[in-house]
């Protein structure tokens, strides 16, 4: 990106909207500002203002009166190339401190606070995760956007959960993430979340970064087993490299690494009870894949774009023949204060390194 592209996007200072109208006032007001969004789902906002100064002729409180923040409004934070934060205003924190004008803190988060307050214990028979994905979206009045595949289930069980983690178990089993988008609930799995993709160049718009290539957590296979019960017959599935291998982009996976430096280590998985073929291939290669992604991890400072959001690819440029590539965001905070301005930091995976 251009210098002056850069230059105007690290001064910027975000467009605050409440109730869908912009608040030009609560910009200029801006003392902080923390937006994170993981790939569990929940997007969190909290932003805090100046609450000191002239209104209605007076001077004194500004937003005590709830008139323009109040528990329940919609809050979006926006730059000019698109929404950095989408909610609802869940809580309010005056602060006060020594020597200063008073704060307000507004905390918001997006849609899935619905199911987060929402505990539950049923059962639900005969059913795909897609199924269940979609009756939790419809209880919940919002529209779903679901693409997953796998096994169907006699029966499964929501035991005093919440419908945001039972959603969160049954995304991690079958390898699948959750977004919200507005007041649609999204179930995809990576290679169908479709988040974009970036370029940043160390120097550039990548002002920081640190990774780090661990073998720990690397295994060479993981063999989940169980027991068909329609068939009466011993279950046993064996996940390698190559469930994998679609996202090495031509890179070495710390999968062979490992196996080359190490020999092979496997991994029989005793927490998983698979019914029938379909459960064990799935809870198997789902373990792998989730495994392999880390074996590159990386943390980084950027400057802001909307476009940084969990499940996003960025291609990370400057790093060196074993570092540069591309990475999937798997976690992003915005940030904004006084001194240092706007900037992003992130969490970054790869399940591969470069040939070097």
């Amino acid at each position: 990106m251009a210098d002056d592209q850069t230059s105007g996007m690290r001064d910027s200072r975000p467009a605050i909207l409440v109730g869908a109208k912009e608040e030009p006032e609560l910009a200029g007001g801006l003392l902080g500002l923390t937006i994170v969004e993981n790939n569990s789902g929940l997007y969190r906002c909290e932003a805090k203002f100046g609450n000191w100064g002239n209104k209605d002729n007076q001077t004194g409180f500004l937003y005590f009166d709830r008139s323009k923040l109040d528990f329940g409004k919609d809050l979006q934070v926006k730059l000019k190339d698109g929404a950095l934060f989408e909610g609802r205003i869940m809580g309010l924190e005056a602060v006060f401190p020594e020597g200063q004008p008073p704060q307000i803190s507004v905390l918001a988060e997006d849609r899935f606070q619905d199911l987060r307050m929402t505990r539950r214990t049923r059962s639900f028979f005969d059913v795909s995760d897609a199924d269940v994905f979609n009756q939790i979206a419809s209880d919940h009045g919002l529209t779903p956007s679901v693409d997953l595949t796998g096994p169907t289930y006699k029966t499964l069980a929501q035991v005093n959960q919440s419908d945001l983690a039972f959603l969160r178990e049954r995304a991690r089993t079958i390898d699948a993430e959750l977004w919200m988008d507005g007041r649609t609930l999204n179930a995809k799995t990576r290679s169908k979340r479709n988040g974009g993709k970036l370029q940043l160049e160390h120097g550039g718009q990548l002002r920081e970064f640190t990774v780090l290539a661990d073998l720990a957590m690397q295994r060479t296979s993981v063999t989940v087993g169980g027991w068909s019960v329609s068939d009466k017959s011993e279950l046993k599935y064996e996940a390698t490299e190559s469930a994998v291998s679609s996202e090495l982009n031509g890179d070495k996976s710390g999968i062979g690494i490992l196996k080359s430096a190490f020999g092979e280590r496997r991994e029989s998985l005793a927490h998983t009870i698979p019914l029938n073929s379909q459960e064990a291939q799935s809870a198997a290669e789902a373990f792998l894949r989730m495994s392999a992604r880390r074996f590159l991890t990386g943390r980084g400072v950027a400057e802001t774009s909307a476009g940084l959001r969990v499940g996003a690819y960025v291609e990370l440029k400057g790093l060196g023949p074993l570092f540069s590539g591309k990475y999937y965001l798997t976690e992003v905070k915005h940030l904004f204060d006084g001194k240092k301005g706007l900037r992003t930091t992130f969490r970054a995976e790869r399940p591969g390194i470069g040939q070097g």
